[in-house]
């Protein structure tokens, strides 16, 4: 079976990008590694460069619309023949089009038990909810926002001492972890969608 090529969507320091990639280069999730695009000067674009990985900056801003820039993401993703595209941090939803693209071959780490506090400051929802666990959720990005088939999750206690900042770091302990086993689930051929 020819191995899955997983490329990556990331907007930041690329922590999760990083750690699903050292699971990739060391053999544990059987496939190889295809670009990162990032929007912006992301430390993620060096640390794509440190596994030996292309990376591309597509920065929204030199396109007319967005419909531009995406159908750059959507030349080049397909262009390195990428299976799968892990957003990894990426911080801009994409559009319906984008999705059907690549549909179903899309996965994203989100930082809360979707679908509690879905979109932007999942952590300060959580705290401000008083939620007594919170944790991290991976997905399938479908045409909603963070409404696509869940694929793993993984559950922190949230302790009267937290705040935004131990929270975000147990959490992204986490991420690491669920992230890297759906691609690992994924490169296996081992998750199903059932509608």
């Amino acid at each position: 079976m020819t191995p899955k090529v997983v490329s990556f969507l990331a907007s930041g320091q690329g922590t999760n990008f990083s750690a699903a990639a050292e699971k990739i280069k060391s053999g544990y999730i059987k496939a190889r590694l295809g670009i990162l695009v990032s929007d912006n000067d992301a430390p993620a674009l060096r640390k794509a460069e440190s596994f030996g990985m292309k990376s591309f900056l597509v920065n929204p801003k030199d396109y007319s619309s967005k419909q531009d820039y995406e159908d750059e993401m959507i030349r080049l993703f397909r262009e390195h023949k990428s299976s799968l595209i892990v957003a990894a941090g990426y911080m801009r939803i994409l559009s319906p089009r984008f999705v059907r693209a690549f549909q179903n071959r899309i996965i994203n780490v989100h930082p809360s038990l979707l679908p509690a506090f879905p979109g932007r400051e999942a952590q300060r929802q959580a705290l401000d909810y008083g939620v007594k666990v919170t944790g991290c959720t991976t997905h399938f990005i479908d045409e909603g926002t963070d409404t696509g088939p869940i694929i793993m999750q993984s559950a922190i206690p949230l302790l009267q001492s937290d705040n935004i900042a131990s929270i975000s770091k147990k959490i992204r302990a986490e991420e690491h972890k669920i992230l890297s086993e759906s691609i690992k689930l994924f490169c296996e051929d081992r998750l199903k969608i059932i509608n």
